[in-house]
C-alpha cells in the first residue's frame, strides 16, 4: 500500500485577487499578490513531480463535497451565501478573506478532497494520505468563512468519517502557525474528537487559542492549545511533539489522526515568526507516524492549510510526503542549512516554560 495524494488543477484557480499580502489595494496600498495565492501550492506540486516522489504515491482525484456533507459542519445559510456570492462574481467571506467567481465549487472540491483522502485511508486502500487542497479550512466557522478559509475541510471530512465509516475517536493535530479556531469550534463539546493546536501565541485570530480554552460540557478537557512564543524552531516544536502531542494521543487512543498541515511555521514564512525547517517538519511527521503505528494502525490523513513562502513550502511539503511514504528522493533542501543554522533553533528556556504550562492540560484527557 502507498500514500494517497489528492490534488486537482482547479485548486489553483481559486482567485483571491490583488492585495498587499492581506490588504486590498487602494490609493495608499500598492496592488500586489495576495498571501493565499496559487503559487505556493503549484510549486509544491511541481517539486513533488520533479523529485519523482509522485511515482511512488497513489494519485487520486477529488470530488465535490455535497451540500449535505458541508451541512454536517456549516449552516445552510453560510453555504448558500458563499454560493450566491461566488455565482455573482465573488466577494469576501469575512474581512480579508476574498474569493472570486467559481470559488464555491472549488471550495466544495477542497472539502471533497479531504473526504476522498479520508475514504482512501479508512477503506484500507492506503496507510495514510495527503490532500493538497485549496482554499484552506481550519479557520472556517459554522456560519462564517475567515482567515482565507471558506469551508472547514478537515472537520467536514471527520464528520464524513464518523457518519459513513463508523469511526469512533479522532485526534486532530494542527501545526499551522495560526490557531485552528474553526476546528476547535466544530468539536468544542465533543469528547470523541481531540483537537490539539500548536500555534504562535495570539497571532491569528486575535485573542484566540489560549491555554484555558479547554472545551465545554462533555468536551471539557478534549481541546488543547499550545500557544508558543515567537521565534520557536525545530527544538521547541519537537519538544511539543514529545511532551504534549504523543502523550495526548496515548491517553486518547484515537482510531485516526488528522493533521491540519500548515507550513507557515517555517523560517521563511511572511505571515509567521517561527523558524521550523523542512527537516523539522519531516521529524514531526515521523513522530506522528510512529505514534499512529502504535495507536491506530498507522492511519493519518493530512489536509493542506497555510504556508505562504512560494520558495520554501515545496521543500517542507516534500519532506512531509517523504516521511509519510517512506521514500527518499535525494532532493536536498537548499534552505535547510540556513534556517537550521539560525540562532536559538534549539529549545530555549522561555519556550520550555510555555510548553510546561501546556503540559498540564494532559490530565483532562480520559
Amino acid at each position: 500500500m502507498t500514500t494517497t495524494f489528492v490534488f486537482h488543477e482547479l485548486y489553483l484557480w481559486h482567485d483571491t485577487g490583488h492585495a498587499a499580502l492581506l490588504f486590498p489595494p487602494g490609493l495608499t496600498v500598492q496592488p500586489g499578490e495576495h498571501a493565499e495565492n496559487p503559487e505556493t501550492k503549484r510549486r509544491m506540486k511541481n517539486l513533488l513531480e520533479v523529485s519523482g516522489i509522485t511515482d511512488h504515491l497513489s494519485l487520486v482525484k477529488p470530488r465535490r463535497a455535497t451540500e449535505d456533507e458541508l451541512a454536517r459542519i456549516h449552516t445552510r445559510a453560510h453555504i448558500e451565501r458563499i454560493r450566491e456570492m461566488s455565482a455573482s462574481g465573488g466577494g469576501e467571506a469575512s474581512a480579508l478573506t476574498p474569493f472570486g467567481p467559481g470559488s464555491y465549487e472549488i471550495a466544495q472540491l477542497a472539502a471533497g478532497g479531504a473526504i476522498v483522502a479520508m475514504d482512501a485511508v479508512l477503506s484500507g486502500g492506503a496507510p495514510n494520505a495527503y490532500a493538497l487542497i485549496r482554499p484552506p479550512g481550519h479557520h472556517a466557522l459554522a456560519d462564517l468563512g475567515m482567515g482565507f478559509c471558506l469551508f472547514a475541510n478537515a472537520a467536514v471530512a471527520i464528520e464524513h468519517a464518523r457518519a459513513m465509516h463508523g469511526v469512533g475517536r479522532v485526534a486532530v493535530v494542527d501545526w499551522d502557525v495560526h490557531h485552528g479556531n474553526g476546528t476547535q469550534a466544530a468539536f468544542y463539546s465533543d469528547p470523541d474528537v481531540l483537537t490539539l493546536s500548536i500555534h504562535q501565541d495570539n497571532l491569528f485570530p486575535a485573542n484566540s487559542g489560549a491555554l484555558d480554552e479547554r472545551g465545554e460540557g462533555p468536551g471539557q478537557g478534549y481541546n488543547l492549545n499550545v500557544p508558543l512564543p515567537p521565534g520557536c524552531g525545530n527544538g521547541a516544536y519537537l519538544e511539543v511533539m514529545r511532551r504534549i502531542v504523543v502523550p495526548a494521543l496515548e491517553r486518547f487512543r484515537p482510531d485516526l489522526i488528522v493533521v491540519a498541515c500548515g507550513f507557515d511555521a517555517s523560517g521563511a514564512d511572511p505571515l509567521g515568526r517561527m523558524m521550523v525547517s523542512s527537516e523539522g517538519f519531516r521529524a514531526m511527521t515521523e513522530v506522528l507516524a510512529e505514534a499512529a503505528d502504535r495507536l491506530c494502525g498507522g492511519r493519518i490523513v493530512m489536509t493542506h492549510e497555510g504556508g505562504y513562502s512560494a520558495s520554501y513550502v515545496p521543500y517542507c511539503g516534500l519532506a512531509v510526503l517523504e516521511a509519510l511514504s517512506g521514500v527518499r528522493t535525494g532532493i536536498d533542501d537548499p534552505f535547510e542549512p540556513v534556517i537550521a543554522g539560525y540562532g536559538q533553533q534549539a529549545l530555549q528556556p522561555h519556550q520550555a516554560d510555555a510548553i510546561a504550562a501546556a503540559e498540564g492540560l494532559l490530565a483532562g484527557i480520559k
